[in-house]
């Protein structure tokens, strides 16, 4: 799999064109291709910047875009409940593609070096379905876009944007009779949560292949879920991270699996497991672990055993571990995770599998239960999107 970041030009040039000539929500889908295509290699293009050493973030403004990086993403999921009890999960992400480091020259408003693409998708767990859209579009024209104070970030009309510059924040997508409109609230200390060296996300060996990366682990969510012609009046807690870099993958890491994860004990537990070309765990795997009382504890590779005991076949072929063991011997936690719904495959030109997951385990002796959000990558064997 070529990740060059000629590669990843075409494919936002793709993107550009699509953009220009698709309606907002659309039906046929590109060639696939995979999300770590996007994140380009050490030879980036001249004149972006890049990720090379921790520097303070600063908020509101690094929840806003930095566009002289190649890509972005703002990324919101959720496991909401109605009065009743009824499970529901849900993603939305909004992906940046710079196309070239500057503005493009001339007074055309529809000139533009920045195309964004947004992920929507529902979990209805008792129904047993999995609802997943996607739109594409250009940064002109107010089409899509993102800015930091008053924070928004948007495709179409779907968005996350606050009325000031902190919360809440309301979030909304919707799609036929699927739709989501919540409002988000801070609800925990640390709010925000800095991945890595200071929010620096080391990916790889050679200067350049890391992001800047934060969370925030738990907001609190409350609003209207519509699906099926019915609505329902959900509450839960919303996962956010905000990433950006130019060139963040080595040569030889073909995907990820990512765990976002929340306990009953007020804790929560970010791990990403890059994975090489056979598959093993890459040394620069790495996590974050906070305490309930707002302790943060950086992980890195060697501090957290990994193990898939279940896949997924998915139409084409490709399998997904949705089923794991995660072991933390120096927190003495250990955790099972399983996907609620196998089939949570967001079947698009970037192909990959993002669910909400149900948690048990033990810390020091102690029960725990929880819940959170998987995502995997680098899995796919392309061929057709399922619609």
């Amino acid at each position: 799999m070529k990740r060059v970041a000629a590669y990843a030009g075409l494919i936002c040039g793709a993107l550009t064109l699509l953009a220009c000539r698709l309606p907002a929500d659309h039906a046929q889908q590109p060639a696939s291709t995979s999300l770590q295509a996007l994140l380009g290699s050490r030879a980036a293009v001249p004149g972006f910047a890049r990720a090379l050493a921790p520097r303070p973030l600063r908020f509101p403004a690094d929840h806003g875009p930095h566009p002289r990086f190649r890509t972005e993403w703002w990324y919101y999921t959720g496991n909401l409940r109605d009065a009743a009890g009824r499970p529901f999960g849900f993603e939305l992400t909004v992906f940046r593609f710079a196309l070239t480091p500057q503005r493009p020259a001339g007074d055309s408003p529809w000139r533009a070096n920045q195309v964004y693409m947004a992920d929507f998708a529902v979990s209805d767990i008792e129904g047993h379905r999995f609802h997943a859209y996607q739109r594409l579009s250009r940064g002109a024209l107010g089409l899509a876009g993102a800015q930091a104070v008053p924070f928004r970030v948007w495709v179409d009309d779907w968005s996350v944007a606050s009325q000031g510059q902190g919360f809440p924040w309301r979030l909304r997508a919707h799609r036929g009779d699927v739709g989501l409109s919540l409002s988000l609230k801070s609800s925990s200390s640390p709010g925000v949560v800095l991945n890595g060296d200071a929010g620096l996300s080391r990916k790889g060996p050679a200067p350049g292949d890391a992001s800047f990366y934060y969370s925030m682990p738990r907001l609190s969510a409350s609003g209207e879920l519509r699906l099926g012609g019915h609505a329902y009046a959900v509450t839960g807690d919303v996962w956010m991270d905000h990433e950006w870099s130019t060139s963040a993958l080595a040569p030889d890491q073909v995907g990820w699996d990512w765990f976002g994860l929340r306990l009953d004990d007020g804790s929560s537990l970010m791990f990403y497991r890059l994975r090489d070309r056979d598959g093993r765990k890459d040394r620069f795997s790495a996590g974050t672990w906070v305490a309930p009382d707002g302790r943060v504890v950086h992980l890195p590779a060697d501090a957290v055993a990994a193990t898939p005991t279940a896949w997924w076949r998915a139409p084409g072929g490709a399998r997904y571990p949705v089923a794991w063991r995660l072991s933390v011997p120096s927190l003495d936690l250990a955790l099972r995770v399983r996907a609620r719904l196998d089939d949570q495959l967001l079947p698009f030109a970037v192909r990959y599998w993002e669910g909400a997951v149900a948690v048990a385990g033990t810390q020091s002796g102690r029960a725990l239960r929880g819940d959170g959000y998987l995502e995997l990558t680098g899995y796919a064997k392309g061929g057709p999107a399922r619609h």
